[in-house]
């Protein structure tokens, strides 16, 4: 439960960046659509370091500095939440993936900017349930070396991702 919790307080910070991401890009969107593919090279770039970055991570150095205290459910949320809306890359990371996809372009409408935010909100809740879901049915099954090659995986797919979407930028540039 405190995993679902914790990943609640995660999910609201993305949502609240995605708000701020989103409703800025309508704001902006005359800008962004002038340097639409410099926006989508520095998106690449920032969403391929973010996939570096997690597929180097280690987990050893993660679980001896969030060893369990004991906490409540309230601070599972707020503990969660406060450390990653303390992390304003994030709000850099969501405008990188709006406009390295094309997403921010593709808002004619204010309200287009709400249902992409939904979607976000959306998807990190359910994310969050299904992967604290999984992790309680299989928590004593999981050691360092499964949490390494779940960065591992991870931060590929990210990198995953970049590739594509470069690839994508390429082709509609020729």
């Amino acid at each position: 439960m405190a995993g679902l919790l914790s990943g609640m307080g995660a999910a609201l910070s993305d949502t609240l960046y995605a708000v701020v991401a989103g409703f800025s890009l309508t704001f902006v969107i005359d800008f962004i659509s002038a340097h639409e593919i410099m926006f989508q090279v520095v998106g690449a770039v920032v969403v391929l370091a973010l996939g570096i970055h997690i597929f180097f991570k280690n987990p050893v150095s993660d679980l001896r500095r969030n060893r369990v205290r004991g906490n409540t459910h309230f601070q599972d949320i707020v503990s969660s939440f406060l450390v990653t809306v303390s992390n304003p890359l994030t709000v850099f990371v969501f405008l990188a993936v709006f406009t390295s996809s094309g997403v921010a372009i593709s808002l004619q409408q204010p309200y287009h900017a709400f249902f992409v935010i939904l979607g976000i909100s959306t998807g990190a809740f359910i994310w969050w349930f299904f992967l604290s879901g999984i992790v309680s049915l299989f928590r004593h099954k999981i050691n360092l070396r499964i949490l390494w090659w779940i960065n591992k995986t991870a931060g590929a797919i990210i990198v995953l991702f970049v590739l594509v979407t470069v690839i994508v930028v390429i082709h509609k540039a020729l």
